[in-house]
């Protein structure tokens, strides 16, 4: 039967697809993007701490995988409003904000669970929406060309169709089987996205899962890659290719387009890590040379955690009291490492070569 997509496509296929799924195309791009992925992974691990770039990278991700949805914060906002404490007034702050903390949930349950279930996607969604609905349960979801008006897919409708179909896909994602991971992460990113479960959020919830499969599977530690950039740098051809799926089970061209992703993304990391780590480095000897007395190893680490600190940050660190963290900030900024920015009553200071390379994307 020939597909409408002012139909709801409530004969969506489970997974795996029928047929040949890892060509030789597709087999010669999984030795590329895991060759990539696995040198990110190395780069990540072999950090000093760790743990020291991932808030940083995820806003990042937060930032860019709303604005695919037109959702747009500019990169100071972000920052400057994830270590104030007074909450942010800017809706779409907000929602990217909401959207690093369901990240960090959906981190924490897969660590505590190493599952992937329908509770878990209804829970992150939440977080990101800040609201208590859940799986559609009303008739009439289309989605539109925004620039023609056009339906061009109509998801699966009713409640228990919707379970169902993610009740499915629960079982393809938690069951071992000879599927190469990153092909299996471009199948659950086509899936979750083809069944829409919610009236909003499914975009950002689909790519979050993503970050999830890849720590899941083993294939990053940390979810600390900037995915969502590859997409709203190429969303034309994302939504074109999505399509195709469904219209022509063009698959082939799909997981190209996801594997690329994962490649170029994962190059991306591991130059922004090392050209960050080169001004850490850079960065701490000028320091320890010009303010002997301010400089310490973690002084300088908090100073990369985010590119915007305060001096209760530097105090809760353990560097000193507050008094004298708001001295070694001060006595930071007179000798041109940082500048300061008043936002609303707090002071701020910008390490401003950092977000400089954090810009340039």
């Amino acid at each position: 039967m020939k597909y409408d997509p002012l139909k709801a496509y409530n004969t969506l296929p489970d997974l795996p697809p029928g047929g040949e799924i890892e060509t030789k195309t597709i087999l010669k791009k999984i030795i590329s993007a895991s060759r990539a992925l696995s040198e990110l992974k190395g780069a990540i691990k072999n950090l000093p701490n760790p743990m020291l770039f991932i808030d940083t990278i995820h806003l990042q991700e937060a930032q860019a995988s709303s604005a695919i949805e037109n959702i747009i914060t500019t990169q100071d906002e972000l920052f400057q409003a994830s270590i104030t404490d007074k909450k942010a007034e800017n809706a779409a702050t907000k929602e990217v904000i909401h959207y690093k903390d369901a990240l960090w949930h959906g981190v924490k349950q897969i660590e505590k669970k190493p599952v992937l279930t329908t509770n878990l996607f209804i829970a992150i969604m939440r977080i990101i929406k800040e609201n208590d609905s859940g799986i559609r349960n009303l008739l009439g979801t289309q989605l539109k060309n925004p620039s023609t008006g056009k339906v061009v897919y109509t998801p699966p409708e009713g409640e228990k169709i919707i379970r169902d179909k993610l009740k499915a896909l629960e079982v393809f994602i938690n069951t071992d089987d000879d599927i190469d991971p990153l092909v299996k992460l471009a199948l659950i990113h086509y899936q979750f996205e083809a069944i829409h479960p919610f009236f909003d959020g499914n975009g950002r919830t689909g790519r979050i899962i993503l970050l999830l499969y890849l720590k899941l599977s083993g294939l990053m530690d940390i979810p600390a890659l900037y995915l969502s950039n590859y997409i709203l740098k190429n969303r034309n051809d994302y939504y074109t290719r999505l399509r195709n799926v469904t219209e022509k089970g063009e698959w082939q061209s799909w997981i190209l387009y996801m594997l690329d992703m994962i490649e170029i993304s994962s190059e991306a990391g591991k130059q922004r890590i090392a050209k960050i780590e080169k001004l850490m480095d850079s960065m701490a000897k000028d320091i320890q040379k010009q303010l002997p007395r301010v400089y310490s190893r973690d002084l300088v680490e908090e100073l990369f955690r985010l590119p915007y600190t305060k001096r209760n940050n530097i105090a809760a660190a353990g560097i000193g009291n507050v008094k004298t963290s708001g001295n070694y900030l001060m006595s930071l900024e007179e000798k041109g490492f940082l500048k300061s920015v008043v936002v609303g009553k707090e002071k701020l200071y910008l390490n401003y070569k950092l977000m400089e390379i954090l810009k340039k994307e």
